[in-house]
């Protein structure tokens, strides 16, 4: 509400009654907020509601009449929805029985970043994967996938105080396979640098060690959408697109046979014995022959060919559509000043 109150805008309280007590929430809410922040709200909206919407309209007309407030929908709970959440790990997945899948753990760091990097692998069904939280160990898989950080050093810590540097020497001794995406890839070198103090107290860190290189943290950040090709070992050449973000510039003998060829530069590490592979590249999965490939190196055979961006876009269509057609939109629109022709619903 101090967003609101700062840009002089209108509120909409929005509460998820799968999660129940979606009266209590709206009520209370609005209760205990100031006179002001009381004015600003205009409405509610109820999200996720299974069943008939006419069995909910007394407890509609009692809010609305409690409050003073219009109701401006309900939208119905939408199965099998996919949204990318914007900075939380999303646990959930669905694999059938007996199927044969690729097992993949993501350890998560205190500032992972990047969550939406795994979306692709969640979604495939051929994939099960699996988040490792802290003081839990890091289970039996085919492929481990350090993540991205906001603060490399300092995960690395937290990595090795939680004895997942041990979990992937063993994995790795077992023949599995490892991944480091950003933050995650510059933890696999020998050394972390950061001599500016640029992501918290100036020093190095010994890194994992896995790979022949070393990064140092710099001022200028690397910030820039990317394109090109990919060749792993004893596969086609397959398109790439993704991201970079990251305040590190990486080097090392690593380096000389990079995976990923960009417009105007190199990415890419893999091991000599072709277990660990690295990269800054994020959106590497979404890619859909990029993803195959990268799922038949660490060990899934025939994957499925999974075209993402059209399930990505698909979800968003669905909420769009469920939005129009349940939502008061006219009443919206009005609430932000925007003008409607006269066939807008």
């Amino acid at each position: 509400m101090g967003f609101a109150e700062k840009a002089d805008c209108p509120v909409v309280i929005i509460a998820d009654i799968d999660k129940g007590g979606v009266f209590a929430h709206l009520y209370g809410t609005l209760a205990l907020l100031s006179e002001s922040e009381q004015s600003r709200v205009k409405g509610f909206v109820i999200n996720r509601f299974r069943g008939d919407v006419k069995l909910l309209e007394p407890g509609l007309q009692w809010l609305e009449e409690k409050t003073g407030k219009p109701v401006l929908g309900v939208l119905p709970y939408l199965h099998g929805l996919h949204l990318e959440a914007e900075d939380a790990v999303i646990s959930h997945q669905h694999v059938e029985d007996g199927q044969r899948v690729l097992k993949v753990a993501v350890p998560i760091l205190t500032r992972t970043s990047n969550h939406t990097d795994f979306d692709p692998l969640r979604l495939h069904p051929e994939v099960d994967v699996h988040f490792v939280g802290k003081g839990q160990s890091i289970p039996e898989c085919d492929l481990v996938i350090i993540p991205g950080t906001k603060n490399t050093r300092t995960d690395l810590e937290f990595l090795k105080e939680n004895g997942w540097d041990q979990d992937i020497l063993r994995h790795l001794r077992y023949g599995g396979k490892l991944m480091g995406i950003c933050g995650g890839y510059q933890m696999l070198g020998k050394a972390v640098h950061d001599p500016d103090g640029i992501e918290g107290i100036a020093g190095s860190s010994d890194a994992l060690g896995l790979l022949d290189l070393e990064t140092t943290m710099i001022r200028e950040k690397t910030l820039t959408r990317v394109s090109g090709v990919m060749q792993l070992p004893g596969q086609d050449p397959v398109p790439v697109t993704g991201y970079e973000i990251h305040a590190g510039v990486t080097k090392g003998p690593a380096l000389n046979q990079p995976l990923i060829r960009l417009d105007q530069e190199v990415d890419g590490v893999m091991s000599d014995d072709g277990q660990i592979f690295g990269a800054y590249l994020h959106g590497v999965f979404e890619e859909p022959d990029a993803c195959t490939a990268i799922l038949k190196w660490a060990g899934l055979k025939e994957a499925s060919r999974i075209d993402y961006h059209l399930l990505r876009e698909e979800g968003i269509n669905r909420m769009a559509d469920a939005i129009e057609e349940n939502l008061d939109m006219r009443r919206i629109f009005e609430l932000c000043g925007v003008q409607q022709s006269g066939n807008a619903p």
